[in-house]
């Protein structure tokens, strides 16, 4: 008796239709929902897009800044001779090759790569490159003892390693 199609034995004349309303708005809601699903995944597809581009554009950005920044190491390792070599450390044009050194190191800095400035410290494989070792039983063994050349960076983000001779126990 709880047939809707049925009532005290006899057939509803709009029982069909009543079924056929009730089978549509069930397909109607079936594809409401799988709409609302594609749209959901498709604003998550966008939403991953826009942050992984943002990504790439950062890591884009530090890349070019650390090539740039790479190709202008050599300018300021040939100021910093001329400073070491030069014999009146007084003379007016050696006071500007200093300051313009010093801005450089500055603006190194600013781009997030500072000096690595290591004479004394222990020895760090992120930040230093062994290139000699001094027999020293005045220092530990592991400290840089001598910088042949200086780094930039830090140690997440070594631009070049300082060039250092380090201590070792002597024998």
């Amino acid at each position: 008796m709880d047939d809707p199609e049925t009532l005290d034995g006899e057939q509803r004349p709009d029982a069909p239709a009543a079924t056929a309303e009730k089978s549509a708005d069930a397909k109607a809601e079936a594809r409401v929902a799988e709409a609302e699903d594609r749209w959901r995944r498709a604003a998550a597809d966008l939403d991953n897009q826009r942050k992984r581009s943002v990504r790439d554009l950062e890591d884009a950005r530090k890349q070019e800044r650390a090539r740039v920044a790479s190709a202008f190491l050599p300018v300021l390792d040939d100021l910093e001779r001329a400073l070491e070599f030069a014999p009146d450390a007084k003379d007016p044009l050696l006071v500007g090759i200093d300051a313009v050194l010093q801005q450089a190191v500055h603006t190194l800095a600013r781009l997030g790569y500072p000096r690595i400035d290591a004479t004394g410290a222990p020895f760090d494989p992120r930040e230093h490159e062994v290139v000699s070792v001094e027999r020293n039983s005045a220092l530990p063994a592991g400290t840089v003892v001598n910088m042949v050349r200086p780094g930039y960076g830090s140690a997440g983000n070594v631009l070049r390693p300082a060039a250092v001779v380090v201590s070792a126990p002597e024998e």
